[in-house]
C-alpha cells in the first residue's frame, strides 16, 4: 500500500493548521509555529484563494488528518452520498468509525499512524477476535482490547496521555479496553472542519 514518506510537518504548513500527525510531539517543536506559511519557494507569497482552491484545501486537510489516500477518501464520500442523512456528517461518521481512528480517539496511542501500525501488527482484538485491518468499521457495542502479551506495550504508549476520550467511547486505561457506546454525531468532530466544502468539491 502507498504511504506518504516525506516530512509530515510540511503537510501542516501547507494546510495552515496543526494536523497532529505526530501526536503530542506536534506541541513540543512544531515547525508551523516557526514557519506559519506554506512550504516551498513561494510559500510566503500572499495569495487569495479561489472557491475551488478553498474546497481543495479543505478536502486535503481532512484527508491528511485521517491519514487516507485520495482513492480511500473519495470512496467514503461516495458511500456517504448513497446513505440517508447529511452527506458530510455521514462521511465523518464513517471515518470516525475506522478501527485506527477509534484507537487513536481513545487516547491510548499518540497518533493515528501509531494506531495503524499497532493494528497492522495484530496487537488488538475486536470482540475477542484478531482484526488487523485499520479501515475496519467499528460498531456500537464493540469492545477493543489488546492481546494479553501486548497490554504492557499499549500502556507504555498511553502513559502521560492527556487527550480525553470522546463521549461516544468508554475507555478503561488500566486494562487498555475501549467500548463504543454511542453513535458519532457532528458535534463530536472538530467544529473547524468544513465538510460542506468537501461535498461541493466532489459534487462539481
Amino acid at each position: 500500500m502507498a504511504r506518504y514518506r516525506k516530512s509530515v510537518c510540511k503537510l501542516c504548513r501547507n494546510e495552515g493548521v496543526k494536523l497532529f500527525l505526530k501526536g503530542s510531539r506536534c506541541d513540543a517543536k512544531c515547525t508551523l509555529d516557526r514557519k506559519p506559511y506554506p512550504s516551498g519557494q513561494h510559500g510566503q507569497a500572499r495569495k487569495k484563494l479561489s472557491e475551488y482552491a478553498l474546497q481543495l484545501r479543505e478536502k486535503q486537510k481532512v484527508r491528511r488528518m485521517y491519514g487516507l489516500l485520495e482513492k480511500q477518501f473519495r470512496k467514503y464520500y461516495e458511500k456517504a452520498s448513497g446513505m440517508s442523512g447529511v452527506t458530510g456528517t455521514v462521511m465523518f461518521q464513517l471515518m470516525e468509525a475506522r478501527f485506527d481512528n477509534v484507537v487513536y480517539r481513545s487516547g491510548l496511542v499518540p497518533s493515528r499512524a501509531q494506531a495503524r501500525q499497532l493494528i497492522r501488527h495484530g496487537h488488538f482484538l475486536v470482540n475477542g477476535q484478531k482484526v488487523d485491518i485499520p479501515s475496519y468499521q467499528i460498531k456500537i457495542g464493540d469492545v477493543i482490547m489488546p492481546k494479553d502479551k501486548s497490554k504492557e506495550l499499549i500502556k507504555q504508549f498511553s502513559e502521560g496521555s492527556t487527550m480525553p476520550a470522546p463521549r461516544w467511547l468508554d475507555v478503561d486505561r488500566d486494562n487498555c479496553a475501549i467500548r463504543v457506546n454511542a453513535k458519532v454525531e457532528r458535534e463530536d468532530v472538530d467544529a473547524n472542519l468544513k465538510e460542506a466544502l468537501i461535498v461541493e468539491y466532489y459534487s462539481r
